[in-house]
């Protein structure tokens, strides 16, 4: 019993000697807040060596312009209330009080600080956050608690992290065999962050070995970069490619199959993504616990919004057109017009937002300059999906058999007992149905307005004519070619002249082969 209540005590008392040799003096508290800025940086980059509450909450009032300085000691003023940075007692706030004026070095020196106490916490992603930085903003001053953080450190990827931070500090070291090791040591690292920090270190090292050491690394770093920009450029189109794949396969329907020139197509898609945002909006109020779920929900919906204003314009206006292009574009335009009106009347004119659900949120880091969104990923799955669903739909069902009998010669089809202006009417709706699926994809990667379809009608028209009319692999290759060429002309030349080049290139194919890519066959071709 003697035994235990001893053993207590010594541990109370061990307890109490480490608390009090991290505690924050008042001594400490004035370094940091007077003096030349050169004795406060080191006074700050001393005091967080050994961590403490008190320490983190000094410094925070430092970043928030609460501490004052009256008879030779620091104190934190706050609602107008006086405490002691040492003990956190209150104490009364002196009339002759004067205000800390921190510069723009001392209020990144407080950042950086700050950013150094978080080695400690509890929170893995925050101390991975820290460590990148403390690896971004070096300072030898900073090595001690980069080494303290180290040796208590157990999560590896937070454990290289704080290697590479090591290493970035040493680059400023007196010992040129320590600067060599630390160019070899973040060469491993492909970041933009790296490469610029051995950019900056380059340009004032003056021992050649060390100068040859971070060329070295330099030349390594931007070959592994490079493949990150290729890949993210590639990636990119990919992107973009699935999402002109879905505003095109609508429009390869009711323009490829039905000869159809819909000026609406793309206010289609403007529909289905404001169904996707009346969705949302009832999830919020109604089932909040689900809203993560919403967009599922939303697919359905946003598919049968946009059929059945589809079939709507079908019944009214399209089926007086057929056969003749040119009336169906200008009806279509009017149209668009009204739609656009009537979505401003309803919604207004500003754009809305659509938030992603949580489980699209962030993304893959395969390099060190490649990260891949969940939100992209996803939508490159689901035009994936939509197109095998189409393709199947087109080809092994009864509805697919009758628009493909009533597109490739409608009198034999209406000898045959089918109902051809049912076929029709069924065939916009399902090529409406999928615009609506675009802009349901579209309002995950921005905002909704009422010019959503604008910027895209197009980049459809394009996708359908260069694949050829009428040909689903054709529009595939279109749209990937097209997204992937657009993005990487942009990296050499610019948005605007990217898009100019590609217009250019996809008039020469048209002149020598007005066909397409793809080329339909069969009598239709013929007649």
């Amino acid at each position: 019993m003697l035994s235990s209540i001893f053993s207590r005590l010594i541990a109370c008392v061990l307890l109490c000697a480490t608390a009090q040799a991290h505690a924050l003096t008042a001594e400490q508290a004035l370094a940091m807040a007077a003096g030349d800025t050169d004795d406060r940086v080191d006074a700050v980059q001393k005091a967080v060596v050994e961590p403490s509450d008190r320490i983190e909450d000094f410094l925070k009032a430092l970043a928030a312009d609460e501490v004052k300085v009256a008879a030779g000691k620091a104190l934190i003023v706050r609602n107008d209330k006086g405490f002691d940075p040492a003990t956190g007692a209150e104490v009364p706030v002196q009339a002759e009080a004067e205000d800390i004026i921190n510069n723009n070095r001392m209020r990144g020196e407080i950042d950086t600080a700050l950013a150094g106490l978080a080695l400690f916490g509890k929170d893995d992603a925050k101390r991975l956050a820290a460590a990148k930085a403390l690896t971004r903003e070096p300072d030898v001053g900073r090595l001690p608690l980069l080494d303290k953080a180290l040796a208590q450190e157990t999560r590896e990827n937070i454990k290289v992290q704080l290697q590479l931070a090591r290493a970035a500090t040493l680059l400023g070291s007196d010992d040129a065999a320590q600067r060599i090791a630390a160019a070899e040591a973040l060469s491993k690292s492909a970041t933009p962050d790296t490469r610029l920090l051995l950019n900056e270190r380059v340009t004032v090292e003056e021992d050649p070995k060390v100068k040859t050491a971070l060329q070295t690394a330099l030349k390594g770093l931007d070959e592994q970069l490079a493949w990150g920009e290729r890949l993210g450029a590639a990636f990119s189109g990919i992107s973009l490619g699935s999402i002109l794949l879905l505003v095109a396969l609508g429009l390869a329907i009711t323009y490829g199959l039905m000869g159809v020139i819909n000026m609406a197509h793309g206010e289609l898609m403007m529909i289905g993504a404001y169904a996707t945002y009346v969705v949302q909006g009832l999830f919020q109020k109604f089932l909040p616990g689900l809203f993560d779920w919403y967009l599922l929900a939303a697919v359905p919906v946003a598919f049968m919004a946009s059929a059945l204003m589809g079939a709507a314009l079908e019944r009214g206006v399209i089926r007086f057109l057929y056969g003749r292009p040119l009336e169906t574009l200008l009806a279509t335009w009017g149209i668009s017009l009204m739609l656009q009106q009537l979505v401003r009347s309803i919604f207004g004119a500003q754009n809305v937002g659509v938030e992603n659900p949580v489980w699209m949120s962030g993304g893959v880091q395969v390099l060190g300059n490649l990260s891949l969104p969940y939100n992209r990923l996803v939508i490159i799955g689901f035009a994936i999906a939509v197109l095998l669903g189409m393709a199947w739909l087109i080809s092994k069902t009864r509805l697919g058999l009758f628009v493909r009998g009533v597109t490739q010669n409608r009198p034999i089809a209406s000898c045959m007992g089918v109902n051809t202006a049912r076929v029709d009417t069924y065939a916009f709706a399902l090529g409406s149905g999928i615009a609506g699926l675009a802009g349901c994809a579209l309002s995950q990667v921005g905002n909704v307005g009422p010019d959503l379809g604008q910027g895209y009608i197009v980049d459809a028209f394009m996708v359908v004519v260069l694949g050829g009319v009428g040909q689903l692999a054709g529009t595939v290759y279109a749209a990937m070619g097209l997204g992937i060429l657009n993005k990487f002309l942009e990296g050499w030349t610019g948005a605007v002249l990217a898009k100019i080049a590609v217009l250019v290139l996809i008039i020469i194919f048209i002149q020598k082969r007005p066909q397409g890519i793809f080329a339909m066959k069969g009598r239709s071709a013929e007649a």
